[in-house]
C-alpha cells in the first residue's frame, strides 16, 4: 500500500465523520507518525487556502515542492487535498492534535509551520488573514513570538529578512553570543540530526532551506561587524 493510499484512507475516514481524535490516535507511532505529519500539513494548507478565499496554481505548485509526489500519485494527492478542505474539523483541531503528537520534537513543529509559510506566500502575496491564521497555529504549537517573527521575516515577500531576527538575537548582542546562537540554530536544523530523529522527509527539505537562511544571516552580521 502506497503512502498516498494510506493518507487517503485516513482523510476519507475524517470526511465520513469519524472523529479526528480517533484517526490521529492510530497514527501516534512511526512510521504512521509520518503520515500524521503529512496529513497535518495538507489539512492546514487546505484550510489556510480558505483564509484568502482562493487556491491559486502557485500555491498548488508550492504544495508539490514541500512534498515529494510522484506522477502516478498526483491524482491521489489532489484527492487528499480536496477531502481535507471538505472536512468539518476546524484548523485549530488539527493544530492541537499535531502539537500534542510532536510536543517532544519541536523541530517538526517548526518545520511544519515553515511549510505553511512557504505555501502561503507562493502566490506572491501574504494576505492579512493568512497572517492571523499562521500566528494562531504558532500559538497552538507553543512557538515563541520571536521565532514566529523570524520565520515571517524570512518568508514575507518584498521584505529583506533582518539577519538579527533570523538568528533570534538583538542588534546590540555581542558577536560571540550571536555566534553561539547561530551554531545552536545550525545544530537544530542540520539534516543529519533530523534524519537521526526520524523527522519526515518533507520536514527535512524545509529545514535545508532554513539552514541556508541561518548561515546567510550569520555571514551578513559577521561581515558587517568586521567592517565596522
Amino acid at each position: 500500500m502506497s503512502l498516498w493510499t494510506r493518507i487517503t484512507e485516513a482523510i476519507s475516514a475524517l470526511a465520513s465523520g469519524e472523529p479526528l481524535s480517533v484517526v490521529f490516535d492510530r497514527l501516534r507511532t512511526p512510521p504512521e507518525r509520518s503520515i500524521a505529519f503529512t496529513i497535518a500539513v495538507i489539512a492546514l494548507s487546505a484550510k489556510m487556502a480558505k483564509a484568502d478565499g482562493l487556491v491559486t496554481r502557485d500555491e498548488v505548485t508550492a504544495f508539490r515542492e514541500v512534498f515529494h509526489i510522484a506522477k502516478e500519485d498526483e491524482t491521489g494527492a489532489a484527492r487528499v487535498f480536496n477531502l481535507a478542505r471538505q472536512d468539518v474539523a476546524g484548523f485549530e483541531d488539527y493544530a492541537k492534535r499535531i502539537s500534542a503528537m510532536f510536543r517532544s520534537d519541536r523541530a517538526a513543529l517548526d518545520n511544519l509551520l515553515e511549510g505553511l509559510f512557504h505555501i502561503a506566500i507562493a502566490d506572491g502575496r501574504y494576505h492579512p488573514n493568512e497572517d492571523v491564521f499562521l500566528e494562531r497555529v504558532a500559538e497552538i504549537f507553543e512557538i515563541e513570538d520571536r521565532c514566529f517573527r523570524a520565520m515571517r521575516a524570512r518568508f514575507v515577500p518584498d521584505a529583506t529578512p533582518d539577519p538579527y531576527t533570523v538568528l533570534r538575537v538583538d542588534p546590540e548582542t555581542p558577536l560571540d553570543e550571536i555566534r553561539r546562537a547561530w551554531r545552536g540554530l545550525v545544530r537544530e536544523s542540520h539534516p543529519d540530526r533530523l534524519i537521526a530523529a526520524g523527522v519526515p522527509e518533507e520536514a527535512i527539505k524545509i529545514a535545508e532551506k532554513r539552514l541556508i537562511d541561518i548561515n546567510n544571516a550569520w555571514e551578513e552580521i559577521s561581515a558587517a561587524r568586521a567592517g565596522a
